[in-house]
């Protein structure tokens, strides 16, 4: 199952509405063109609704940290939305659930970015 990306935009923050799998290959290549192309429109701000999200593996966690990277480099915020428990327990496996800002409710996390 491949993972799919729908884009909103709300108050000035672009919301990536993620599904499937971030895996070794298309789930983890969708995810950082969507991310850069988000960068190279100057749209900084971004959210990442991963309510859908099933799986992640060492690929997924390597794109989410290098997305996070990118996004900060470019003078923006990345924050995470919803996280399934699967997802949740991973990132405080791998201690990550500390580098990255993540919010249950979208319109806290909305507010949460600095305009």
């Amino acid at each position: 199952m491949s993972m799919t990306v729908a884009t909103r935009q709300v108050d000035g923050v672009t919301i990536l509405d993620l599904s499937g799998r971030i895996t070794l290959g298309e789930g983890s290549v969708t995810l950082r063109d969507s991310v850069r192309d988000l960068l190279a429109k100057g749209q900084k701000n971004i959210l990442l609704n991963l309510s859908e999200i099933d799986y992640i593996d060492s690929s997924g966690i390597g794109e989410l940290v290098s997305a996070f990277t990118a996004v900060k480099s470019a003078g923006g915020e990345l924050k995470l939305l919803n996280l399934t428990k699967k997802v949740h327990d991973l990132l405080q496996i791998t201690k990550l659930y500390t580098v990255f800002d993540v919010r249950d409710d979208e319109a806290h996390a909305i507010s949460a970015f600095t305009n």
